[in-house]
């Protein structure tokens, strides 16, 4: 694993124009905190203003755009995130978070690469990087559990901060609304079932939700493939085209299966890691809860295996309807 150089420099990432929330220095231990969202008053906590240049700002602003804990947000709301965040240089060794330790912060990636390791049986395992972009550290915070991974960068860089108390206040009291509205739907789903109840709710935690109009793709066959998708409401069209010509954008699609509220589509890609072998159109409105290839990969680790086994459904149909299962796991020729 890379060596510490930094560490006592990123364990408290507290700029020098921030705010002391001296209450915390003083506690051993944040993970044993309880925490109910529900009964947190938004005015009991001072709310946190750290200034910024106008790039710093406009660097913020493009980091955070695509953060999924972000997008259920109101414009007030991310208002008081943006203010509340701060900057922090690394170099290359710093240790971001370690494993283990309690949770003070939510980062973004602004510039620079991370390796992820996780200890298993006492070794430390690269288990995956963030390249230029990204965001980690929240689950800690969420949940009230020490860090389930260390971060350390790999080179220079930069990474925004967000301090605890901002975060539960704004963002963990935004998810509950969220978790309150999709937990029931979620905890219905039979494939899911092979997860414990806090790994469902997790699921809940990291889901977008996106509509469509009638006749709209949803995914396209060929393309790589970054996202899951589980019907909530609507019909989902799925067609392919086959292969056997040389240029598949001639070919014609053939219809090879529907999706309503309940089931699930775009996993085969993800667990085969090949380019999207099926296309997907919304018939009518159609509203679909979507996670991202880090977050499926992440905590559906579980059903990975009834995602495999239906990988041999897929190709009995395709064998029905083209008289081949047409190699759905290699990508197009």
């Amino acid at each position: 694993m890379t060596s510490k150089s930094g560490i006592n420099n990123m364990k408290k990432d507290t700029p020098s124009n921030a705010p002391v929330i001296s209450r915390f220095s003083r506690r051993a231990s944040v993970c044993a905190e309880a925490y109910n969202p529900d009964e947190e008053d938004d005015e009991t906590e001072k709310r946190i203003i750290n200034p910024k240049t106008d790039d710093q700002r406009y660097r913020l602003q493009e980091a955070c755009k695509d953060i999924l804990l972000f997008k259920n947000l109101d414009q007030e709301q991310m208002s008081q995130v943006l203010d509340a965040m701060f900057e922090k240089l690394v170099e290359c060794g710093d240790h971001i978070i370690d494993q283990g330790d309690d949770g003070d912060n939510f980062y973004v990636i602004d510039r620079g690469t991370y390796d992820i390791y996780v200890k298993v049986e006492g070794v430390g395992r690269c288990v995956g990087c963030y390249d230029n972009r990204g965001s980690f550290g929240e689950l800690a915070l969420m949940y009230n559990t020490p860090r389930a991974a260390t971060i350390v960068a790999t080179s220079p860089g930069a990474i925004w901060c967000l301090d605890r108390v901002t975060f539960r206040r704004i963002i963990v009291k935004n998810n509950a609304k969220k978790r309150r509205m999709y937990e029931n739907f979620i905890e219905s789903l039979p494939f899911l079932k092979s997860l414990e109840v806090s790994e469902r709710l997790k699921v809940v935690d990291v889901i977008d939700t996106k509509t469509y109009v009638d006749g709209e793709q949803i995914i396209a066959q060929g393309d790589e493939a970054d996202s899951f998708f589980i019907v909530e409401s609507g019909e989902v069209k799925i067609t392919m085209k086959t292969k056997s010509k040389a240029d598949v954008e001639q070919n014609e699609a053939v219809e090879i299966a529907r999706y309503s509220r309940g089931q699930y589509f775009g996993e085969l890609a993800l667990v085969t890691n090949k380019p999207r072998a099926a296309s997907a159109y919304a018939i009518g409105g159609v509203k679909c809860l979507v996670m991202d290839v880090q977050a499926f990969e992440r905590l559906l680790g579980p059903c990975m295996e009834i995602m495999k086994r239906n990988i041999a459904n897929y190709e009995e149909q395709l064998v029905a309807l083209f008289g081949t299962n047409m190699d759905i796991t290699d990508p197009i020729s």
